[in-house]
């Protein structure tokens, strides 16, 4: 079979990732006599398209799956997409918009007709994008939260947790997403500090003509909604105005003036204007003074008939109106410059309102418990561990769950309102129907029920993600089938930190409570994609490459070890094209060193024994990577698996091996070396395989013609066997010496060509001796002597063997000295840094025992250098 002159990673990941799917070979199905290993992908929103993220997270997914599989594990990667409510809502409102539609003119049943088009033309997107990553999915088994199943398994959930008396409506003060028009729960605010103003506003004491009270707030618009005025009792400031009141400027309002020791007598003025239906702080404090609530804005965020004043003006705009008002009756006193945290929806970026709304609640005190134990004691790890603090503030600290939102895309609550005020809560209006008339002896007809308008959050669904998506109807069974039984709990779940308590947290808060048990064994969180700058990448900042183009550019191969290479979990990803551009060269580098192999002719008649210490070399070097690769993988040290493999194959195999066994030009290499130089790079294929599934699988089938069952993806992942150090270090020493004497000819200016002679200076002329083919091959040497000195040589170091080469009469003397000296004081200042280490108690009494052993060889070896090399200064006088 010829090998292409390039590799061509467009054609090799169309035809590859086609096998693949064409023979099945990503499904998977129950088998009891094998253990399974599962990951459930973390559904990208309907509405989303691949970004930098994305192709993160799922490489690593894919990585650990196909490892999984050649492990001999029956490995199962479910995909599947999210409904996104807010997000998908607001794209159908947009896309209605541009056509002329407004939503508010169209039935509810009209508009979902709407969204579940676009749904069906766009929300796919997505995922087929991930099959050019690579992504070894089994697509039979995609699943989407709004699938019927799956919402009624959200419905089934609904009505258990209400009927345990979890799920609760009330009134409470929520985030309100004013350009969304709906409640969100406290997860779905990210906070920002923005550039803000604080005004100081003057409150006229009522009864006088000249006294005024200085209220220093960001929100000068809501103070037709001010209550009170509310001092600390403790700050005699303020201790004459106990019992009167104020006038709200413009509204000429009077309001009480309480007091509280909630207030910080040293932040603005000491005063604070109360407004319970607009601050959180004010609605407690206004529970706990039994204050009036006037909520002055409506849903969209303008003013109402309750502010008396700038009725429909939006809020922004009344801030600036009022100011201008304020002044102009002389009771605004000051405007500074401030900074302030402020919170913005997670889906239309729009300032939030804390506003009073009726909502569905779930209690959250007693169902986390489980989940929380689940964290802090290990059960389910999180990698990196750090988030564990993070968690566990969240635990600590929960709020009922705001599970309602009022949209029309989602789940719909399955709550039916009846003509006496009352409600009841079933799976269908029917057996709603008959509840009512159980429950109420009434004779309700169906035409009496109103089902409630909001839909759940859609957190609310995909919290029952691991469990729905093998069993939907076990939450109305409660009987788990066989494939639930068999694949949950899953292994790993691979997802952004952003969203450890979004999802992460209320998957295992719903695996214990549905099931009895964690739904995953570790959570993996990724760390953000950056760009050289340290922004976030998105493409609002116009700073993220389209992952498309980047694997058109440099093949999907290149693009999945660019992602990779410096991206160890929890940490951020510094971004740099630099680094696909490395993986594309890595592929370049593999398909090269086939080629090279391939290209050797075979003479079955030569004897290879020369070639024997090579390979015996290799071997050892591949087993000692294989036992780090696997470590690296049981810690969840994904970037360094690959870097270690990097390092394997481009340094050791090509950079090493290939040279020391490779035949003189147009000369055959014999068949035993060829034979076990190919079975090298099949096990190299094999470690490769996770992470650059497509050239792999094409260069597997390059060796030779193999079957589906044959198949790179199918093969069994090489066992780590047992190594021998001491060959590792003896070759590792010679192939210093042979980087020497390179580095020797390159500042010289001598050809490569050039043969020399060199003598060393070594108590263990058995290690040179055995790798002396090598040694003459890569340093070109003419001629390999043993002894104490040479006159008129060259000498350099390794270890604590002194190394000679004649120079004849060419050799400058003082120079030599000066670089000797100069090796002298490197070599001293790096034996300085190992013994910062050895003397530090806390590093000796917490590094492994192997780290601490390998900083006392580096002091060992160092020392014996220093000494070798001093000697090589007296010997020069």
């Amino acid at each position: 079979m010829s090998i292409a002159s390039k590799y061509d990673p467009v054609a090799t990941e169309a035809k590859w990732y086609a096998y693949w799917m064409e023979h099945k070979l990503f499904s998977s199905k129950v088998d009891p006599n094998k253990e399974p290993y599962v990951i459930t992908m973390p559904p990208p929103n309907v509405t989303g398209v691949l970004h930098m993220g994305h192709m993160l997270n799922n490489t690593i997914q894919d990585v650990l799956i196909r490892r999984a599989r050649m492990q001999g594990k029956n490995a199962l990667w479910v995909p599947g997409t999210d409904h996104a409510s807010i997000a998908t809502e607001t794209k159908v409102v947009n896309l209605l918009k541009e056509q002329g539609i407004d939503k508010k003119c169209l039935s509810r049943e009209k508009f979902l007709e709407h969204a579940w088009e676009w749904k069906e033309k766009y929300g796919g997107i997505i995922l087929e994008q991930l099959k050019k990553l690579g992504a070894s999915c089994d697509w039979d088994r995609t699943a989407f939260t709004m699938d019927a199943g799956l919402s009624d398994a959200v419905i089934s959930v609904f009505v258990d947790l209400h009927q345990k008396g979890k799920i609760y409506r009330g009134i409470r003060m929520v985030n309100w997403d004013p350009k969304g028009k709906t409640a969100l729960s406290d997860d779905e605010v990210i906070t920002k500090e923005i550039a803000s103003k604080l005004y100081y506003i003057k409150y006229q004491i009522e009864g006088t003509t000249d006294e005024f009270l200085t209220i220093a707030t960001t929100r000068p618009e809501t103070i037709m909604a001010d209550v009170a005025i509310c001092v600390n009792p403790n700050d005699p400031r303020f201790t004459h105005l106990k019992g009167k009141k104020a006038i709200v400027p413009l509204i000429n309002k009077a309001i009480p003036i309480i007091e509280d020791e909630y207030v910080d007598m040293e932040f603005g003025t000491g005063c604070l204007k109360v407004t319970p239906a607009h601050d959180i702080n004010d609605y407690e404090l206004g529970l706990k003074h039994k204050l009036e609530v006037i909520d002055i804005l409506n849903d969209d965020g303008t003013l109402n008939e309750k502010a008396q004043i700038l009725v429909g003006e939006d809020r922004f705009i009344a801030r600036k109106m009022i100011a201008k008002k304020l002044k102009a009756v002389e009771q605004l006193e000051k405007i500074e410059d401030y900074k302030s945290n402020v919170g913005h929806s997670e889906r239309t970026d729009a300032v939030i309102e804390p506003k009073l709304s009726l909502q569905w609640f779930l209690k959250m005190d007693d169902i986390t418990k489980p989940a929380q134990k689940a964290v802090m004691e290990d059960i389910i790890q999180l990698y990196p561990p750090k988030f564990k603090n993070m968690y566990r503030a969240w635990m600590d600290n929960v709020r009922d769950w705001c599970i309602s939102r009022q949209l029309w895309w989602g789940h719909r609550i399955p709550a039916y309102h009846l003509p006496n005020g009352e409600f009841v809560v079933a799976k269908t209006a029917e057996e709603a129907l008959q509840l009512a008339n159980e429950q109420f002896e009434g004779t309700f007809t169906l035409a009496d029920l109103k089902q409630d308008e909001d839909v759940l959050d859609t957190w609310f669904s995909s919290w029952l993600w691991p469990i729905s998506v093998f069993d939907p109807e076990v939450f109305t069974t409660g009987k788990p089938n066989e494939e639930l039984k068999y694949y949950y709990p899953t292994n790993d779940l691979v997802t952004a930190p952003e969203i450890l308590f979004f999802w992460v947290a209320r998957m295992i808060i719903a695996g214990y409570e549905y099931m009895g048990e964690k739904p995953f064994n570790n959570v993996y969180l990724t760390g953000i994609v950056r760009d050289k700058l340290g922004r976030k990448m998105s493409k609002s900042l116009g700073n993220s490459p389209d992952p498309l183009d980047l694997i058109a550019q440099n093949g999907a191969d290149g693009v999945r070890t660019g992602m990779l290479f410096s991206s160890p979990a929890g940490n951020d990803l510094p971004y740099d094209d630099k680094l696909v551009e490395q993986g594309r060269n890595f592929a370049n580098k593999i398909w090269n060193a086939f080629r090279l192999v391939k290209g050797w002719e075979i003479d079955p008649n030569l004897d290879g024994s020369a070639n024997a210490s090579s390979i015996e070399w290799f071997e050892n070097r591949f087993n000692q990577s294989l036992v780090e690769i696997n470590e690296h993988f049981e810690k969840f040290r994904i970037s360094d698996a690959l870097m270690c493999t990097y390092k394997l194959v481009w340094g050791d195999f090509c950079s090493w091996y290939l040279e020391m066994i490779k035949p003189e030009y147009q000369h055959p290499i014999d068949q035993a070396t060829y034979d076990k130089t190919i079975a090298l790079f099949e096990d190299i294929l094999k470690i490769l395989h996770p992470f650059m599934p497509f050239i792999s699988e094409e260069l597997w089938h390059q060796i030779k013609e193999r079957s589906v069952e044959e198949s790179l993806i199918l093969a069994t992942w090489p066992e780590a066997k047992g190594f021998d150090t001491k060959i590792i270090e003896e070759a590792n020493q010679v192939f210093e010496v042979v980087s020497q004497v390179r580095n020797l000819r390159a500042s010289k200016g001598m050809s490569p060509k050039e043969s020399l002679d060199l003598t060393i200076n070594t108590k263990n002329e058995g290690l040179y001796g055995r790798f002396e083919a090598v040694l003459n091959k890569l340093a070109n040497l003419s001629s390999l002597n043993f002894g104490e000195k040479v006159e008129n040589a060259i000498s350099f170091v390794v270890k604590s063997d002194e190394c000679f080469i004649p120079m004849g009469d060419s050799i400058n003397v003082e120079e030599e000295k000066e670089n000797i000296q100069k090796e002298i004081d490197y070599t001293k200042g790096f034996l300085n840094s190992v013994m910062k280490k050895l003397s530090n108690e806390r590093f000796v009494a917490g590094a492994p025992a192997q780290v601490i052993e390998m900083e006392r060889k580096k002091q060992a070896d160092a020392e014996s250098k220093i000494k070798a090399l001093e000697e090589s200064l007296a010997k020069l006088g």
